[in-house]
């Protein structure tokens, strides 16, 4: 099962940015402890280093739905800002979402068409007679990379492949984003007041309220083994 998740911080401020990044962290090793496979598909830096103003991953598991309901909705940090130390507000909020009802782009190099070229600029007559350089079109979304890093035609070709990949989900993403930009604000107002997880501390070691889903799960296996327990 896949699902497509986005981490934002919406309209809100550096410090929410700050949050993004530091749930970020967190999600990522409760999927790994909880062996979700993820890909971060699109990453929109914040305003200073270590921020991020919104994260899109894809999350592939048999689990994925019953993890995600520790996570999908708002999620709250308490703590005072580090940006601005005479700030009074202490709660911050950013927005987990799944983008429902989207197709991911099926990106097959099938799809890709090739066509050697000389590389381009300085490097003397090897680079101006042989046909190192790569250009690889994605035939559906028209999007083309020109690669000559390499005197190999074979790793240029291979590079274009990885960058065209980044390219095309890229504007893919950037697409979904615009469709969602005020779709996001209206649910964060529903949200707001009631969120799914919440921190504390600039460690964000501290869960005020523990909803993880290993504890859920294992819950879930003493209550089976007491249960198989009394059938005995």
């Amino acid at each position: 099962m896949e699902k497509l998740i986005q981490i934002t911080s919406g309209r809100g401020p550096l410090e929410c940015q700050w949050v993004v990044a530091k749930v970020l962290k967190t999600f990522l090793e409760e999927a790994k402890q909880n062996t979700i496979e993820y890909e971060i598909i699109h990453r929109e830096n914040g305003d200073e280093n270590l921020t991020l103003k919104s994260v899109t991953l894809l999350l592939k598991g048999e689990e994925v739905n019953l993890f995600l309901k520790n996570w999908l909705g708002s999620v709250c940090w308490i703590g005072k800002s580090t940006f601005r130390k005479l700030h009074k507000r202490s709660n911050w909020f950013i927005g987990i979402f799944e983008l429902e009802n989207i197709k991911m782009i099926d990106f097959n190099e099938k799809d890709i068409r090739f066509q050697s070229a000389r590389s381009q600029g300085s490097g003397g007559q090897n680079v101006n007679k042989v046909n190192t350089a790569v250009r690889a079109t994605h035939i559906l979304s028209k999007e083309t990379v020109f690669v000559q890093d390499s005197r190999s035609q074979l790793e240029n070709k291979k590079l274009s492949v990885i960058r065209l990949k980044e390219k095309v989900m890229a504007v893919y993403i950037q697409q979904l984003e615009r469709k969602l930009k005020d779709t996001w604000s209206l649910q964060m107002q529903v949200e707001r007041g009631n969120p799914v997880r919440t921190f504390s501390g600039t460690d964000f070691k501290k869960n005020d309220e523990d909803r993880t889903f290993k504890k859920q799960r294992n819950a879930l296996k003493n209550e089976l083994k007491n249960y198989k327990n009394d059938l005995n």
